[in-house]
């Protein structure tokens, strides 16, 4: 009998050793820190190092802590039980090998929480925590990708401006509080159903000092020392904690050492879904900081990067790049992507610089991420004429061919486009004709299917669509410094006719409408006057990445300033919901008329919508509607759902503008 016991409680050890070092089922994560029964399992992948040790700190500003020497399977896995551990343990590893750098303790690459310094190496601390939250029966929108209306915004700077009139300006909570002007209240109002935020993933967020030599760079194109955008990337699964009701924006203070950002990201998520809002998170797999201490640079950089011949950083632009056909990095990825859907309730992926993917590589993970959610939203930037590709392999992406058909050549403001009443060179009413019905292939176009086609004329890259429109039209030049910005916003009467024709194209248009914020009030983006050594004050911003500032912050009074414009674009958005022809039509539901003006279109769909666009800025366009009475819904002044009028047979279209009639 007391054999029996021994062996009995011999095997419930053994069983609750094996129970200790399962990988967390429901999460899919092969490494990083797992809650468990009587303590806490570490797991890290370095394949290279000799020994790694996990270290536990005591505060967040420590250099050193207790270390444990971490054991290694053959396959190159580390791993740790720590007995009697819980939730707010801080902890790093301490890696030796021939790739390592044993004098840098390095956070996991896994952390599900970070506590990160306001530092240009971004030192941070692996948290521990509890990730359980009350989503009182949310789960994803699931939206017909056809019926989406999205909206890209920056979390921050939606409620961060004294207008906003939140309590939390610049945060989480801030973002959702009530009885704001910005926040979600403002995207309730505006009306669209999904919001695609710029990174919130944590991030490197504090460049190298300005003008000083600091790990053998010096910086001096930065002044403002900030990545306020956030494409340097750090941690694939833990949130931004600078947007925490734990974040600082103090230099080298602490950021996130209560794990706040875990809980308030959740609720900002379910807040969004109650309100029938869709979020997909703005993502870049490709790379990370290049100033950072990631914790894959020091576990084996050899393994996770691009190299040149000589073992250094293969970077661009924004960091070192990743080298994502490797196994291992994209099963990291994968597994980030999948954790943001199961864990936060993440509806989908707006992939930057998505034309760095291998097509075998964007192939796995569409497929994997559709697996854990068959309807996933995933698109991206799909440049270097890499759409087409991307499309027959089920992405959607951004659709430049529409931009530059409407606005003209992105920097060449001599190619001008349809708002102008011109076409760039090689392009006439047949690319006008593309755009509206998809960008399809076979018609013009380079997209398998509408549900491929993002349509925008801005994002946060470039010069803002207004900006662009004065700038293009003369009103402004690239050297002029704008000291009252109220009133460099006012509309004159053209910005404000190809403001409105170019909304009723983009919302109107089969294909799937992105407004990127404030281009509904016809914002602007000059540099703010601050503290940093910026000649450039005062002028029009084609790039302010790095500006946490006015620069970027949404003063809220600007959309009383352009009303008419921002209510012209709700209306809108309330035609296109209301009316499926807008968005589920294919080629053949559409027929075109033949106007001899050269930039005068008009079409019907399934006989039931017509539609006249006129881009000509001198000339009326004289049309005659099908046959029956049709009730017009919009002109280049207003949009009205009950009617403007009732009309039949020959009708004036404006110059720069355009009308959308329904059959009575």
């Amino acid at each position: 009998m007391k054999i029996n016991k021994a062996i009995i409680l011999l095997l419930s050890i053994v069983l609750g050793i094996i129970a200790c070092v399962q990988p967390a089922p429901n999460l899919g994560l092969s490494y990083g820190a797992f809650l468990r029964p009587g303590g806490i399992e570490f797991r890290l992948l370095a394949p290279s190092s000799e020994r790694v040790h996990l270290v536990i700190f005591s505060n967040p500003a420590d250099e050193s802590g207790n270390e444990y020497a971490m054991k290694r399977s053959e396959n190159g896995i580390w791993s740790y039980f720590l007995r009697e551990g819980g939730p707010g343990i801080l902890y790093g590893y301490r890696l030796e090998g021939p790739l390592n750098d044993s004098s840098i303790i390095v956070a996991d690459p896994y952390s599900k929480a970070t506590v990160t310094q306001n530092t240009w190496r971004h030192v941070a601390k692996s948290l521990v925590i509890k990730t359980d939250f009350e989503w009182q029966g949310d789960t994803w929108q699931n939206i017909d990708p056809k019926d989406l209306i999205i909206y890209e915004a920056h979390l921050r700077d939606m409620t961060i401006h004294p207008s906003s009139g939140v309590k939390s300006p610049g945060s989480y909570i801030g973002f959702i509080e009530e009885n704001q002007r910005g926040g979600i209240a403002y995207l309730k109002k505006l009306g669209v159903n999904a919001v695609q935020f710029l990174p919130l993933w944590d991030f490197a967020n504090v460049e190298i000092p300005y003008q000083k030599e600091a790990g053998g760079m010096v910086n001096t194109w930065n002044p403002y020392q900030r990545n306020h955008w956030g494409y340097m990337p750090t941690f694939y699964m833990a949130p931004e904690s600078y947007y925490a009701s734990d974040g600082s924006a103090i230099p080298e203070d602490w950021n996130g050492e209560a794990g706040l950002a875990i809980h308030e990201l959740k609720d900002v998520i379910r807040t969004l879904h109650r309100n029938n809002i869709a979020v997909i998170m703005d993502v870049v797999v490709n790379h990370v900081s290049n100033y950072d201490w990631h914790p894959l640079k020091y576990i084996d950089r050899a393994l996770y990067f691009k190299l040149d011949s000589k073992g250094n950083f293969l970077s661009q632009c924004c960091g070192n790049l990743l080298d994502t056909d490797n196994e291992h990095v994209l099963n990291y990825i994968i597994e980030s992507l999948n954790y943001w859907m199961v864990e936060y309730h993440v509806d989908g992926f707006r992939f930057d610089q998505a034309h760095l993917l291998s097509a075998a590589t964007a192939q796995h993970i569409l497929s994997e991420l559709r697996r854990v959610n068959p309807n996933v939203i995933v698109y991206g930037e799909a440049w270097d004429n890499r759409g087409r590709e991307f499309s027959e392999l089920g992405w959607g992406s951004f659709n430049a061919q529409f931009r530059d058909v409407l606005r003209g050549d992105l920097h060449d403001f001599s190619k001008k486009g349809f708002l102008f009443g011109s076409y760039r060179p090689n392009e006439n009413k047949n690319d006008l004709k593309t755009i509206v019905t998809g960008t399809l292939w076979g018609n013009g176009g380079i997209y398998n299917t509408t549900a491929n086609a993002i349509n925008f004329l801005e994002v946060h890259d470039d010069y803002c669509f207004s900006d662009y429109l004065r700038l293009s039209s003369g009103q402004n030049s690239k050297n002029d410094l704008i000291k009252d910005r109220l009133k460099h916003i006012s509309l004159t009467p053209e910005i404000f006719k190809m403001n409105t024709l170019a909304a009723l194209v983009l919302l109107t248009s089969q294909g799937i409408p992105l407004i990127h914020q404030g281009q509904e009030w016809a914002h602007t983006q000059i540099i703010a006057a601050t503290d940093r050594p910026d000649p450039n004050v005062g002028k029009l911003d084609p790039n302010p990445y790095n500006k946490d500032n006015e620069t970027n912050w949404v003063n809220w009074d600007e959309t009383e300033q352009n009303q008419s414009l921002v209510s012209y674009y709700q209306s809108l958005i309330t035609l296109r919901k209301k009316y499926p022809e807008l968005r589920r039509s294919s080629l053949q539901d559409i027929k075109f008329f033949d106007l001899e003006n050269e930039f005068g279109l008009g079409y019907s769909i399934k006989d039931n919508i017509t539609i006249f666009l006129n881009g000509s800025n001198t000339e009326i366009l004289n049309a005659k509607l099908p046959s029956g009475k049709w009730l017009q819904l919009v002109n280049s002044n207003k949009v009205d759902l009950n009617g403007i009028r009732v009309v039949e047979g020959y009708i004036n279209i404006q110059p720069t503008s355009g009308a959308v009639f329904i059959r009575t």
